[in-house]
């Protein structure tokens, strides 16, 4: 794991991760102890946690979804921000479908984020959220809720000493950090694919890079290409 000296740090404050065993929340926790930013895991399941993360991460986990309201109160309170890469489980007959999880759970989530003092809300969607008649919506309008999800969230954390960051990134690949060039866009025409691992540095720099404020972006990978910090290709926003 690439790791930054602790000194450097441009994010005070603790993180809720939501979705934090999930393939690309688990890169999300990991950019966070890379940067030394102090964090807290929003889980279902509390003994995934521990599998991934070990049993020194019980003092930092809240199990819990965001269909119950308690739950997300107890989950947020004390936070300073939120990077959530919660999303619904369309391949799932048995999972909650779309409409309850990327759109009226990320609507309740703000809501009561924003109502426990939480500055910064994160969330990580999908390219193409904007094309009703994109394939993947053929699975519970799941693109389509996800969009309804952000405007929520946009609505939300637009006010003043609140912010937000909408992250779009393109087909989700496995692949360690920092080993490909960035490409930043709006507008929802980009097409392509990203590492998890850079999304979630992404996802982390949005924390603290002034330009990801209030910005609703999309992000893919382009040419091979070692680096060691993403904040220059924030620059590619408008």
């Amino acid at each position: 794991m690439t790791r930054i000296d602790r000194a450097d740090k441009k994010f005070k404050g603790t993180v809720l991760v939501a979705g934090a065993t999930g393939r690309t929340g688990r890169w999300v926790v990991r950019r966070l102890q890379a940067h030394g930013i102090d964090y807290r895991l929003f889980v279902r399941t509390g003994s995934k946690a521990i599998e991934y993360f070990g049993p020194e991460c019980t003092d930092r986990l809240v199990s819990g979804s965001i269909e119950n309201q308690a739950e997300l109160e107890t989950a947020t309170s004390g936070c300073s921000a939120v990077i959530s890469a919660i999303g619904a489980y369309v391949t799932d007959p048995d999972a909650p479908p779309p409409s309850t999880i990327d759109r009226d759970g990320m609507s309740t989530f703000a809501k009561i984020a924003r109502s426990n003092g939480v500055r910064r809300f994160i969330q990580v969607t999908s390219l193409a959220v904007t094309r009703p008649e994109h394939p993947m919506n053929n699975y519970g309008e799941v693109l389509s809720m996800k969009l309804q999800g952000e405007n929520a969230i946009r609505s939300i954390y637009s006010r003043t000493g609140y912010s937000y960051t909408i992250l779009r990134p393109g087909g989700l690949q496995d692949g360690e950090p920092f080993r490909h060039d960035l490409r930043f866009g709006t507008g929802d025409i980009l097409t392509g694919v990203i590492d998890r691992s850079d999304l979630a540095e992404a996802a982390v720099v949005s924390l603290w890079h002034p330009k990801a404020s209030n910005m609703t972006f999309e992000l893919i990978r382009g040419e091979k290409k070692v680096c060691s910090s993403f904040e220059h290709y924030f620059e590619q926003l408008p």
